[in-house]
C-alpha cells in the first residue's frame, strides 16, 4: 500500500455507511484496514461486495457473541492503531470490547465511535437514519423551495460529510496528538454534531441580519434566480451560481440578456420570480450540451449537471483522472491527492473471511483457541452487505 497513512494499522468492526466511508478514506490513504465481519449463515449465499465503502480492506470473521470472537478482537485491538465501531452505545462494553478494556492492552488506541447522537444525552440510545439525524441538527429544515416541505439531501449531510468525515478528522487528530502525548484517547463522533457543525455558516449569516427564515427564500437555497438550476430543451438542467456581479454579467451575456432594457436588477428581490420566469424561458430553448458550449468560455459560474454515472466520462474528470475502476465498477478516485506519497488504485472489496490467516500472519496475532476462517463461497449477481452483530 502507498500513501500518507502507510504503516497505520486500523481495526473496522463492520458496520453500515458513516464509518466505512470513514474507513474508506483511511484505506484509499494507505492504512493497514481490516474488518471484523460476521460469519455469512451458511444457507444464504454471499456475493461479493461492489460498494466503494468496502474497497481497499482485508477482511476477518469473528463472532462478538462467543468468547473466541471477542478474544480474537482483542488480540488484534493490541496490535491496532485504531478502532472503529459503529454500534449504539454500550454495546462494545458489554461484548467486552468497551475503550477501557482495550487501554489496558493498547494504551495508544485510538479509539473511534461513530453514532447518531453520540455517547450521551437523552437520544444518545435513539435508533435513528441520516433524515432524523441531519433534522434534529437544524440541517434539513433549510433545505427546500419557498412554501415546500424539507427535501431530504440524499444521505450526504449526515451519515457522510457530518459523519463519516468527521470521523475521520477525529482519528487523524487524535493519531497526530498520539505522537505527543504517547497516549490513545476515544473519537466520539456523532452525526448529530457533524451536521450542526455544517450549518455553521448559517447560524452565522442569521446573526448578521442576512438570513431570512423562510425556506427558499435566501440567496444559497434556490430563492436567488441566479443560484439556481434550470431545464433545458432535452430534458438536462443547468446549474446557475452567479452571485458576484462580475459573474452575473457574464451569465447576461451567455443568456443574451445583456441587452434587455426591462430585465430586473440582479438584486431586486420583489422581481426575482420575473427574473427566474426570463432565464427559465431562455434556458428551455437550448439543450444541456448546447448550454455547456455556450458558457465553456465565459466566466459565469454556469455548469450542466451531470448524473453521477456521466461524471466519470466528463472532460475535466477524465484529465484529473478522477475515477478509477475498481472490481469492475466505476468510482470516484481516493482524494485528497499528495505530491509525495500519492495514494494507489484501492483494491476491490473483499468476502467475509478471505484474509483472516494473512491479517493473523501480518499482525503477528497467535491465538491457539481461534482458526482462522475459510472464506465465504462467491454467489453470482449483485452485492450483500455483511455486518457485526
Amino acid at each position: 500500500m502507498a500513501g500518507p497513512l502507510q504503516g497505520v494499522r486500523v481495526l473496522e468492526i463492520a458496520s453500515a455507511a458513516p464509518a466505512p466511508f470513514a474507513c474508506m478514506i483511511f484505506a484509499d490513504l494507505g492504512a493497514d484496514v481490516v474488518t471484523v465481519d460476521r460469519a455469512p449463515r451458511p444457507d444464504r449465499e454471499v456475493r461479493r461486495p461492489k460498494s466503494p465503502l468496502s474497497r481497499g480492506r482485508r477482511s476477518v470473521v469473528a463472532d462478538l457473541k462467543s468468547p473466541e470472537g471477542v478474544e480474537l478482537v482483542r488480540a488484534l485491538a493490541a496490535r491496532a492503531d485504531v478502532l472503529v465501531e459503529g454500534f449504539r452505545p454500550g454495546v462494545m462494553e458489554r461484548l467486552g470490547l468497551g475503550p477501557d478494556d482495550l487501554f489496558a492492552l493498547n494504551h495508544g488506541l485510538v479509539y473511534a465511535r461513530m453514532t447518531g447522537y453520540g455517547q450521551e444525552g437523552p437520544m444518545s440510545a435513539r435508533a435513528g437514519h441520516d433524515i432524523n439525524y441531519i433534522a434534529v441538527a437544524g440541517a434539513l429544515d433549510p433545505i427546500g423551495r419557498a412554501g415546500e416541505r424539507p427535501l431530504p439531501p440524499l444521505n450526504l449531510v449526515g451519515d457522510f460529510g457530518g459523519g463519516g468525515m468527521l470521523l475521520a478528522v477525529g482519528v487523524l487528530a487524535a493519531l497526530y496528538e498520539r505522537e505527543l502525548s504517547g497516549k490513545g484517547q476515544v473519537v466520539d463522533a456523532a452525526m448529530v454534531d457533524g451536521a450542526a457543525l455544517l450549518t455553521a455558516f448559517v447560524h452565522g449569516v442569521r446573526a448578521e441580519g442576512n438570513w431570512s427564515e423562510n425556506r427558499g427564500t435566501n440567496l444559497l437555497d434556490s430563492g436567488a434566480p441566479f443560484y439556481d438550476t434550470y431545464a433545458t430543451s432535452d430534458g438536462g438542467h443547468m446549474a446557475v451560481g452567479a452571485l458576484e456581479r462580475r459573474f452575473y454579467q457574464q451569465l447576461l451575456v451567455g443568456l443574451g440578456l445583456d441587452a434587455e432594457p426591462d430585465l430586473p436588477a440582479q438584486m431586486d428581490r420583489t422581481r426575482w420570480p420575473e427574473l427566474r420566469t426570463r432565464f427559465g424561458q431562455v434556458f428551455a430553448t437550448r439543450s444541456r450540451e448546447e448550454w455547456t458550449a455556450v458558457f465553456a468560455d465565459l466566466d459565469a459560474c454556469v455548469s450542466p449537471v451531470l448524473a453521477p454515472w456521466e461524471v466519470a466520462d466528463a472532460e475535466h474528470t477524465r484529465k484529473r483522472a478522477g475515477f478509477v475502476d475498481v472490481g469492475g465498477v466505476s468510482q470516484p478516485a481516493p482524494a485528497p491527492r499528495f505530491s509525495r506519497t500519492p495514494a494507489d488504485v484501492p483494491t476491490p472489496p473483499r468476502l467475509p473471511g478471505e484474509d483472516t490467516a494473512t491479517v493473523l500472519a501480518d499482525w503477528k496475532v497467535s491465538l491457539p483457541d481461534v482458526a482462522p476462517a475459510e472464506p465465504a463461497a462467491v454467489g453470482a449477481g449483485g452485492e450483500e452487505r455483511v455486518v457485526a452483530p
